[in-house]
């Protein structure tokens, strides 16, 4: 999880949302990844998704067989899908997802009695860690927004008063 923080930290350096993701075979990463669907301009570049398409190619195969994904958000609806497909047999994620969680948090996808794949999933490995790195990155982000609007109040104001000079 230290390894998938550590490209979460690398994500946010990108102007991502700071996830990352790690797998893991046999006790070796196999493949790593982070979000990149703004630089990418790809909605489905999440750090989940990054990663299994790497190990796929590393492993000639779309079936991840006996893999352990750690990454450092909670899975989302899209994300817990193609690991179900892709067989990851453990997902392990630092911080829940309170807005769009599929692992427990919102719904559970790994567990819902459609799904012909199971994985075993644990939450919460160093999730203080995982939560903090989010939320400063989120807590940062609205700062800039809020500094951007008020920026752009004093452009409309300074246009205003231009035309009536």
């Amino acid at each position: 999880m230290r390894r998938a923080m550590e490209l979460a930290a690398h994500a946010e350096t990108q102007g991502e949302v700071p996830v990352g993701a790690v797998l893991v075979k046999d006790g070796e990463i196999i493949a790593e990844g982070w979000n990149e669907s703004i630089g990418q301009h790809d909605a489905t570049a999440h750090a989940e998704m990054q990663t299994i398409r790497k190990a796929g190619e590393v492993l000639e195969n779309y079936r991840l067989l006996d893999t352990t994904l750690y990454v450092t958000l909670e899975p989302c609806p899209m994300c817990a899908g193609a690991l179900l497909h892709s067989r990851v047999k453990r997902i392990v994620f630092g911080a829940p997802d309170l807005k769009a969680g599929a692992a427990g948090t919102v719904l559970n996808l790994f567990e819902h009695q459609a799904a012909y794949h199971y994985a075993d999933v644990e939450k919460g490995l160093l999730e203080d860690e995982c939560r903090v790195q989010l939320q400063a990155f989120f807590k940062r982000r609205r700062k800039e927004k809020k500094k951007e609007r008020k920026a752009m109040q004093i452009l409309e104001i300074k246009s205003g008063q231009e035309k009536e000079g």
